[in-house]
């Protein structure tokens, strides 16, 4: 009878060993993901153009490549408007642009006119830019490893609590059934 008690407390053990290693997050292979918002991104498109945008604060990266094939467009020059105001486009690599504003924009839509000129075509783009308020700070994100480790002790500290709690009532029921202890 003792020995089925060590054999379950050893596979208790092993379940709980095997659990772990299967829970555990891969953090020493990769980076561990952005929790924050994404960063606000536009698209405007025509026949011959797509135009992508991401706003980081007041840096404003644009990314142009032909709609039929994605290839990035070489050699192009961008005039831009958002809300009506003239922003000076300056390119920086094939197929990809900045542009820096006066200030950070606020909460809300704004609208981006792209005048695109490369070598003879040219095409006027148009999209919008939406812009939300921060997110709050107090969010929940994914639980640190501590958490996630502590649970798993606590189950470990109850299994092996059950386990005792069991060996001790098989040992009373063996004594009572030999007749005590001698």
């Amino acid at each position: 009878m003792n020995t089925l008690l060590i054999r379950v407390a050893a596979f208790v053990a092993m379940l709980f060993l095997l659990a772990g290693a299967a829970s555990a997050d891969g953090d020493h292979d990769a980076p561990a993901a952005s929790a924050g918002p994404a960063l606000p991104r536009f698209a405007a498109v025509s026949d011959t153009f797509e135009l992508v945008g991401v706003l980081n604060g007041k840096q404003l990266t644009m990314y142009l490549d032909r709609f039929a094939d994605n290839s990035p467009v070489k050699d192009a020059q961008l005039d831009l408007e958002i809300d009506g105001a003239k922003v000076q486009a300056t390119p920086h690599g094939e197929g990809e642009f900045e542009a820096l504003l006066a200030e950070a924009p606020k909460a809300g839509v704004l609208s981006i006119v792209v005048t695109v000129v490369a070598g003879k075509e040219s095409d006027l783009l148009a999209g919008e830019l939406d812009i939300h308020e921060a997110a709050h700070a107090d969010t929940a994100a994914a639980r640190p490893r501590w958490q996630r480790m502590a649970t798993w002790a606590i189950g470990a500290l109850l299994a092996l609590g059950l386990l005792a709690w069991l060996g001790r009532r098989m040992t009373a029921a063996r004594q009572r059934r030999i007749g005590g202890a001698a």
